[in-house]
């Protein structure tokens, strides 16, 4: 499972400018199953995304696509984890140490 941390890098005025081409590249990822929750920091500075896919370099992939990064207004960070304990609801993304 994946932590992806944006951080905006321009003004909050050049982020609004590609937001609705964001939501839409969020829509599909959700829809392709690599995105299980996302929102916007508070203070408004960027946002994160939970995300799960079968590797680092999948998720680096899904990231470079996002419309915030190829107009260059944000920057990721991305920090993988093993979900060992989880919700029931995400019961199904649970790993086990191995």
């Amino acid at each position: 499972m994946f932590v992806l941390e944006l951080t905006y890098t321009a003004p909050l005025d050049a982020v609004d400018a590609v937001l609705e081409a964001h939501v839409a590249w969020l829509d599909e990822q959700y829809e392709q199953g690599v995105f299980l929750a996302s929102g916007r920091k508070n203070p408004r500075d960027g946002g994160v995304i939970l995300a799960v896919a079968e590797d680092r370099a999948r998720v680096e992939q899904v990231a470079a696509g996002d419309p915030f990064v190829v107009a260059g207004v944000c920057e990721y960070r991305i920090t993988e984890f093993t979900a060992t304990k989880t919700a029931p609801a995400l019961e199904r993304y649970r790993e086990t140490l191995g």
